[in-house]
């Protein structure tokens, strides 16, 4: 709603991508930044380790959202039978979950980790292991503004590729100056001029490096070892056997 009223220019969490989402509400997905999933959490004292052991278990779900299809069909496919409690938004859904009227928080499983440190005893519940949709999560922009669409996906691949090649927020200035690796010269602005082609100066990859970081080092400080501890998995680089990969800049 605040994308579409003009107050915000980009968002870039809580909505996978989907046919519904992409086409037909004024808004443009740009490129894949989180391969998520949905999973299911539950308190430890439930004594489950696995989604195949939650047959009529007890749900807190939103209306609305994607969730309760998702649920439906593996709850099917499994031969198990769930019952629900659902609730306006996410927001009631997990109030109602940690005050214990349900079994199971289920949501995008990077949201069940931001979400887990708001409740009351964090370290009492866990993620179980399976994930049963593929969610992913791209920022968005408003529909029709292409040179902005440009800017959010173009810069997004920098910090990718930075990871790729080595270059991070601390060494991004000896880069510069020493390398003599002609992608890094060309990204970092050193050579070519590839910001003149959506509307910014040479150093704008360079810029956006050096604030942040690269996508590795955003991950750690926001979903890994010092944020939420989640794992990458398939956000691993494609070099490391994951799915993430960035264009050329040619």
């Amino acid at each position: 709603k605040a994308m579409k009223a003009g107050t915000v220019d980009v968002v870039t969490h809580r909505f996978p991508w989907t046919f519904g989402r992409d086409v037909g509400q004024g808004l443009d997905f740009t490129r894949v930044m989180v391969f998520d999933g949905q999973g299911f959490m539950v308190r430890k004292s439930l004594g489950v380790t696995s989604g195949k052991q939650l047959d009529k278990a007890t749900f807190c779900i939103s209306a609305g959202a994607t969730t309760e299809g998702n649920v439906t069909d593996y709850f099917a496919a499994n031969g198990m039978t769930f019952k629900q409690v659902t609730f306006a938004s996410m927001g009631e859904s997990q109030k109602a979950y940690n005050a214990g009227r349900c079994d199971v928080f289920v949501s995008d499983k990077f949201g069940l980790g931001a979400r887990r440190t708001a409740l009351t005893n964090p370290s009492e519940h866990m993620i179980l292991p399976e994930t049963i949709s593929n969610e992913p999560i791209s920022p968005m922009v408003a529909h029709g503004d292409q040179v902005w669409r440009d800017i959010v996906v173009w810069t997004l691949n920098s910090l990718i590729a930075a990871e790729e090649h080595g270059i991070t927020s601390k060494n991004v200035d000896k880069m510069r100056s020493s390398s003599k690796n002609p992608f890094v010269q060309r990204i970092l602005g050193k050579t070519g001029n590839f910001g003149s082609k959506i509307g910014l100066g040479k150093d704008w990859a360079y810029n956006a490096i050096k604030a942040v970081g690269n996508y590795g080092e955003i991950w750690e400080k926001h979903l890994g070892k010092n944020g939420l501890g989640m794992p990458r998995g398939k956000n691993q680089l494609h070099t490391n056997g994951g799915l993430l990969i960035s264009p050329p800049f040619r």
